[in-house]
C-alpha cells in the first residue's frame, strides 16, 4: 500500500517567468546556480530556460511540498535572491503549481524498423 501512496503523492513546480538587463543574464544565471545549490530537502530538481536571443527566460523548480520550498528560503539563498533583484528590467511573475501529469516517451515508440 505505501507504494500505491508514494504514487499518488503530487510534485509542486515554484515558476519563474522574467527578463533581465540587457546582458544580465549569464550572471543571473550564475546566481540561479549558487541558489539551487543551497536547497537540500524535498529538492527533485530545475530546468532553467532562455528564450534564444534575449534575457527573458523561465525558471521552474520540483519540490515535494510546498512546505519543502519554504524551508528552502534560508538565510544564503535570500542574500542570493536580493543580489539577483536589481538585475531584473521588470519584476518576475511567479507561481506555485502542483503537478498534475509527467508524461515520458515510451522508447520502443520511436524505434525504427529494420
Amino acid at each position: 500500500m505505501t507504494d500505491f501512496q508514494d504514487f499518488l503523492k503530487r510534485k509542486y513546480a515554484y515558476v519563474a517567468k522574467g527578463e533581465f538587463k540587457p546582458g544580465q543574464f549569464s550572471v543571473a544565471k550564475e546566481l540561479y546556480d549558487r541558489a539551487i545549490a543551497t536547497y537540500s530537502q524535498g529538492f527533485l530538481g530545475a530546468y532553467l530556460m532562455r528564450e534564444p536571443g534575449t534575457d527573458r527566460g523561465i525558471a521552474t523548480i520540483f519540490w515535494e511540498s510546498p512546505g519543502d520550498m519554504e524551508a528552502n528560503r534560508t538565510q544564503p539563498y535570500e542574500k542570493i535572491v536580493q543580489e539577483m533583484t536589481p538585475l531584473f528590467a521588470y519584476p518576475p511573475e511567479v507561481g506555485l503549481y502542483e503537478v498534475e501529469e509527467e508524461t515520458f516517451p515510451n522508447p520502443n515508440v520511436h524505434q525504427r524498423e529494420g
